[in-house]
């Protein structure tokens, strides 16, 4: 009874040592930028949404190209080493992930919109 309690309370530390751990790292090549940071700075950056294409087309920052996760090491062609890359999806977690798709790629320059999406009050464009 004694030895199980142990083990899980061994298993729960390694999951948030896990969590914290690549939370610092993600850090060290993806910028998290409030939406005025954000919105500063996107049009002199490739902007990139990656959440699926019927979310896209429900609504997107205007400018924004639809690169969905999904597709992303598939397309990665399409997203340029040399410009600033501006990432975000619905609330954040998508672009994150995206981020860490393209560092393992050599692609620096890395930004998400915090919030994602939902916290965007600028422009947009459906369809």
């Amino acid at each position: 009874m004694v030895m199980g309690w142990i083990i899980l309370i061994a298993m729960i530390a390694a999951y948030f040592g896990y969590f914290f751990i690549a939370r610092y790292l993600q850090k060290r090549y993806l910028t998290t930028l409030s939406e005025v940071d954000f919105r500063a700075g996107y049009r002199k950056a490739q902007l990139i949404d990656v959440r699926e294409p019927d979310e896209f087309k429900n609504g997107h920052i205007l400018g924004a190209r639809n690169i969905p996760l999904t597709q992303l090491k598939m397309r990665h062609t399409e997203v340029r080493h040399d410009m600033p890359i501006y990432l975000y999806d619905s609330n954040g977690t998508r672009s994150a992930r995206a981020a860490q798709v393209l560092k393992k790629m050599n692609y620096t320059n890395l930004y998400q919109l915090d919030g994602g999406f939902k916290k965007w009050n600028g422009r947009i464009k459906k369809g």
